[in-house]
């Protein structure tokens, strides 16, 4: 058995994401899914990877009263850092244009923060990051794309798994797991790391 401890444990994913869940899935984990919203908004006095793991933790601290005993929860979350500025999910068609169009050409930060949260170990979370860098994306090709592929769930207004990915990508320097949303090797490393606390 890959996850000794976690025998007879629940995994629960807190996550809307199929994406998410594919990843989790490919770690030999067969999670649960659990739906909540949460407040995904921080402190100005966070920046950078910091947010993502900062909003990672709020998620776990949103459904700790509703975790039993035998309960392991995995949360994530995921942004996109263009020097200072931050892309979350963007609200809508014209929102989703404006992040496309900043990030063309440029080479931006995709930081996704991973957390594990069980009643006896409390939350354990993590926060990696990948360099990713588009080539020049023309305003008809963006439209295209935020029409056809309505990547309002994305952190950036794209999904690196679909033709933006495919098309758009030049580059990118750390984990492609990272820039789907879920940084699968933290994930690993954090469960592992419960082996002698469970």
């Amino acid at each position: 058995m890959l996850y000794p401890h976690l025998n007879g444990k629940r995994v629960i994913l807190a996550s809307q994401s199929p994406r998410r869940l594919e990843l989790v899935k490919g770690l030999e984990l067969q999670p649960v899914t659990w739906l909540k919203d949460v407040d995904e908004s921080f402190p100005d006095e966070i920046s950078g990877p910091a947010i993502a793991e900062y909003v990672t933790r709020l998620k776990a601290e949103a459904y700790w009263d509703e975790l039993g005993p035998d309960d392991l929860l995995i949360t994530g979350d995921t942004v996109v850092l263009l020097g200072d500025e931050v892309f979350q999910k963007p609200g809508h068609r014209n929102e989703a244009i404006r992040m496309l169009e900043r990030l063309s050409g440029q080479t931006h930060t995709v930081a996704s923060g991973i957390a594990v949260t069980t009643i006896k170990t409390g939350i354990q979370s993590a926060v990696d990051t990948c360099e990713v860098t588009f080539r020049p994306l023309e305003r008809a090709w963006i439209e295209h794309y935020i029409d056809r592929y309505r990547p309002y769930d994305k952190a950036g207004g794209y999904g690196v798994q679909d033709m933006i990915g495919f098309a758009g990508v030049t580059g990118m320097q750390g984990s492609y797991f990272t820039v789907m949303g879920l940084p699968t090797h933290k994930l690993f490393e954090l469960i592992n790391s419960l082996k002698s606390q469970l």
